[in-house]
């Protein structure tokens, strides 16, 4: 098949087979949107690996190495920037869990009103068709180079995007989630199943750094390339727009309870990093196999050399458990994707133009939604130029709505009008920056504070928000969720439910700032730890 070894076809064969009747196997209980879009049935195991496989695709194993292998190990940050997010991932994932929305843009409904729910849902699904299509060309690249030309980008992508749109649009998110887990396993594979042997034939890491010799390119930090700045800044604009990203809804709140969602979100994302640490070290051993071996090296090398390296090294057999490895990296986040999109196209666009219409009939539409948006991200992804500029571009899209998110979670003035504002004003300071010769870290912080002094501003001279929404705002973040709750429309509690009631930091002003709980603070410091102890562990071994 397309020039593989036998062995090699039957393992991709028997993989894509194997998943797509899994995922419509998951689907075949789904009745109504509200199945398809947010299942909340899901433990801790599924929701740790649905959080690892949305978050963790081949893509990023492309940027990782590319960046490893052309800046040396301080291009581990393009995916360790979110690292110094993960504690925070702790307080969120019961935000959200409280917050009983089917889509990211219900909540902003619920505090801004119906204009920013559609900003937000364009916003977002415009987004997510960028990061599908970005996910889509990394995983090109890799079968390109993996299989040494014998399978074209031109095939490959067309071909992941139907096979996921099939289980997908049957099953929704609880086949997104099922798959998620056994995918989540392929790509711990697909992350490690190279490190030993390039490590072997340059003589372990002690070759590493005989062979490179410059400590810059061994230094997490480099000052002339990727420097504290840099990290700082994009771990910022990271945390700003992770809540903006339509898909953490599904990673946060698809668990049975609050619990399951911060269990699977921290851990999920733990185990991604650990991930990226082995595509780094992958790309700078490549580095020193090519300076051993006297290999050229061109400007298209670095997005080849991970899938370059699988066709040098992996037998029959091996490389057919690489390219499914990395296929189900990739459909295991373009799922979610499509999904969360397919949401706000059918939730927050169609349905409130066309209400009263059966489950049925909004099921369809979700389906057929869910075709169209990957179809637009395969478009994408014949149009983007490389990997890494469709990551910093994807990476700047969601922030400019995660301001309103923010400053509507601990600011009760901020408002709709605020929420227009903010955004507008940070696409035009992205689009100004971009004629400036500022360093990428000095326009994001000259667009990020456009965007919140716009929205403070615009927010105190219009009128407040209406209380009753205010109220029902923070006061589905302040009742827990209980276990098997049976809910109605999106953002109401249960009913017969009265709303909880938590000591508050700066009570009787406009800033609402709860006290945290002992679960709370247990779970930032751990984590903390863990991120320190990670850092700390990567720099030990590398030195």
């Amino acid at each position: 098949m397309f020039g593989l070894a036998l062995l090699d076809a039957l393992v991709i064969v028997g993989y894509l087979a194997g998943i797509t009747a899994l995922g419509i196997w998951s689907g075949r209980r789904v009745r109504g949107t509200s199945e398809f879009f947010m299942p909340r049935k899901f433990g801790k195991g599924m929701m740790m690996m649905h959080a690892f496989g949305t978050g963790t695709a081949s893509d990023q194993a492309v940027v990782v190495s590319a960046g490893t292998f052309k800046l040396g190990l301080s291009g581990i940050w393009f995916q360790w920037l979110w690292m110094f997010n993960t504690p925070f991932y702790w307080l969120i994932a019961p935000i959200f869990r409280r917050l009983r929305a089917n889509t990211t843009a219900d909540v902003y409904r619920l505090r801004f009103g119906p204009s920013v729910s559609v900003l937000f849902a364009l916003v977002g699904i415009i987004g997510l068709a960028v990061k599908i299509g970005l996910m889509l060309k990394g995983a090109g690249a890799l079968i390109d180079s993996g299989t040494n030309g014998a399978v074209s980008p031109a095939v490959a992508m067309p071909v992941v995007a139907i096979l996921f749109v099939i289980y997908g649009a049957t099953g929704g998110l609880s086949a997104a989630i099922l798959t998620d887990y056994v995918q989540g396993l392929l790509t711990v594979v697909f992350s490690f199943i190279l490190l030993p042997s390039v490590l072997h034939a340059v003589g372990g890491l002690s070759g590493v750094r005989e062979t490179i010799n410059d400590p810059q390119m061994l230094s997490l930090v480099a000052p002339d390339k990727i420097d504290t700045l840099f990290i700082v800044t994009f771990a910022l604009l990271s945390l700003i727009g992770i809540v903006a990203q339509p898909f953490i809804m599904g990673v946060c709140a698809a668990g049975r309870t609050e619990m399951d969602g911060r269990f699977g979100f921290v851990v999920g994302n733990l185990i991604k990093r650990v991930c990226s640490a082995a595509w780094a070290v992958t790309g700078i051993a490549a580095l020193a196999y090519f300076i051993q071996e006297g290999m050229a090296i061109d400007d298209s090398t670095p997005d080849r050399v991970y899938g370059q390296m699988a066709q040098t090294f992996l037998s029959p057999g091996w490389l057919g458990l690489f390219v499914a490895a990395l296929l189900a990296g990739v459909m295991s986040s373009c799922d979610s994707f499509m999904i969360s999109a397919s949401g706000l196209f059918t939730e927050n666009l169609y349905r409130p133009l066309r209400a009263g219409r059966s489950e049925k009939h909004y099921l369809w539409v979700g389906r057929f939604a869910a075709l169209v948006i990957v179809a637009a991200g395969v478009w994408v992804a014949f149009k983007m130029p490389n990997v890494v500029s469709g990551l910093k571009a994807w990476l700047k899209i969601a922030p400019m709505l995660g301001i309103a998110f923010w400053m509507g979670l601990f600011w009760r003035r901020f408002n709709a009008a605020g929420a227009w504002a903010s955004t507008l004003a940070g696409f035009l300071g992205w689009w100004l920056m971009s004629f400036t010769d500022w360093t990428e870290p000095l326009q994001i912080l000259s667009y990020l504070s456009m965007s919140i002094v716009a929205g403070a501003v615009a927010s105190l001279v219009t009128k407040r928000s209406a209380q009753k929404d205010l109220e029902r705002f923070h006061g589905l973040i302040r009742t827990p969720v209980e276990l098997g709750e049976q809910l109605g429309a999106p953002c109401l509690l249960p009913e017969g439910r009265l709303p909880g009631v938590r000591p508050m930091a700066f009570a009787g002003t406009d800033f609402e700032f709860p006290r945290p709980s002992k679960t709370s603070v247990i779970g930032f410091l751990l984590s903390s730890l863990a991120v320190a102890g990670m850092i700390g562990g990567f720099v030990w071994l590398m030195a």
